[in-house]
């Protein structure tokens, strides 16, 4: 679902980009779309069921939803390119390191810090889709600050990723004084 939704988002974010209204109406639209993020989960613990599908759609849709929008956003003037640009390269980062990892043999699992980027960068990216201040909120600039937030925290938790990766390495003076000794 979430994926299916970013076309219908990205359009109305385009061609009314400056119609507040439904800019407001389409953050419900997005709300929906990352609210499916949740119910999906509660439902696979529930149901107490997970498929490799979902394991592999779940966070490719998260990514999908989140830095396609972001990239609208840049293009509107809405967000500061650099702070998208950090963001992409993490997740490339990331995905590319627990990819390496799976190649491996060696699986790097989802941890807290992922779910509170998530959560974060969605965050962020509604307050800047509705862009006017609504309801006496200054949302561009709330979204504003909600992106150098979420950045700390994506970089943060891509750090945690890449120690993880590290941590489970085999010390290469062990390998090498193992087989000296046989």
């Amino acid at each position: 679902m979430r994926i299916l939704l970013v076309p219908v988002i990205f359009v109305v974010m385009v061609f009314w980009q400056n119609n507040p209204w439904v800019l407001f109406g389409i953050w419900f639209v997005f709300l929906f779309a990352c609210l499916t993020d949740y119910w999906d989960g509660v439902l696979a613990r529930y149901q107490n069921k997970s498929t490799k599908l979902g394991m592999l759609l779940d966070p490719i849709a998260d990514k999908i939803l989140i830095m396609s929008l972001l990239i609208v956003l840049v293009g509107l003037n809405r967000a500061p390119d650099y702070l998208v640009a950090i963001l992409i390269t993490r997740e490339f980062a990331v995905t590319g390191l627990r990819a390496v990892a799976a190649s491996e043999g060696r699986v790097i699992a989802a941890n807290s810090g992922g779910k509170y980027k998530t959560l974060s960068q969605m965050f962020a990216v509604g307050f800047l889709i509705i862009h006017y201040p609504t309801f006496g909120i200054p949302t561009h600039e709330t979204g504003i600050v909600l992106l150098w937030l979420a950045t700390g925290i994506s970089l943060w938790s891509g750090f945690h990723y890449f120690r993880a990766y590290y941590s489970t390495l085999p010390d290469p003076g062990s390998e090498s004084s193992n087989s000296s000794g046989q």
